[in-house]
């Protein structure tokens, strides 16, 4: 585990946080191995009948991958596929994932969002899919996302990488929830109160039908095919210009290699 995670158990929900507020809860490589191990301790812990996951401070929920990281270890493997295993896991788990969006959430942060059961957001965030102005693509997120957005609507996210408001993630299907300021911390409270208190081998059964049905299309393949891809497409010298020049808060100067 590390500190840049919490985890709390209490009345049957388990509290995972995302713990770097300052760096908008950027994922690490060590984030991501915490996360798969947060996941499988609750799933072992038969005092959890739900997981909570959220995001520390206004920032972001998760801001994605910490591109530091990207940037010096581009030809490492590991992260990616760090993060396609927890993208495998998530969806897999017995146990209903409730993420409460609280900030913006962008990149990375979406597939993590997406592969939740439950999402409730805050109006006022807004969600995004920034990387193709850095020169990458969000690979893996896109094997989620497909399920809950049409083609066209997933395209025009991925494309142009504008900033979706929480209603239109709403009428996309991005979120399960829009819900007010003033009434999100009670509702979403009342959400994982109620699901704790639901059968829980009801709902591990009817997660891992329901489950199985989706992944009749081949997700788990699908997460390691884009894997392979965006560990080709960070080794091409747009990507490592789009990722320097982020760092550098300048304009990238792309030339189509």
């Amino acid at each position: 585990m590390t500190r840049e995670l919490l985890y709390k158990v209490a009345d049957g929900v388990c509290f995972i946080t995302l713990n770097r507020p300052e760096q908008g809860n950027a994922l690490t490589r060590e984030m991501l191995t915490g996360l798969h191990e947060c996941f499988i301790k609750a799933c072992d812990d038969r005092e959890v009948r739900v997981v909570c996951l959220s995001g520390s401070g206004k920032k972001a929920f998760c801001a994605g991958g910490d591109l530091g990281s990207v940037v010096s270890g581009a030809a490492n493997p590991s992260g990616p596929q760090r993060y396609a295993d927890l993208l495998k896991l998530m969806p897999a788990f017995s146990k209903p994932i409730v993420a409460v969006v609280g900030a913006p959430c962008l990149a990375g942060g979406l597939g993590l969002m997406l592969a939740c059961d439950i999402v409730l957001a805050k109006q006022g965030v807004f969600f995004q899919a920034p990387e193709v102005n850095v020169g990458i693509f969000p690979y893996m997120v896109g094997a989620l996302l497909h399920h809950d957005v049409s083609w066209k609507r997933a395209m025009d996210l991925v494309l142009t990488a504008r900033r979706v408001s929480g209603e239109e993630a709403l009428a996309m299907g991005l979120v399960s929830r829009l819900i007010d300021e003033s009434a999100f911390e009670s509702e979403v409270e009342q959400v994982l109160i109620g699901l704790a208190a639901k059968s829980p081998i009801g709902m591990r059964l009817g997660k891992e039908a329901f489950f199985a049905m989706r992944d009749a299309a081949g997700d788990a393949e699908a997460l390691d095919f884009l894997c392979g891809a965006l560990g080709k497409a960070v080794q091409t010298e747009d990507a490592r210009e789009g990722l320097t020049a982020f760092m550098e808060k300048r304009r990238p100067v792309f030339k189509g290699r």
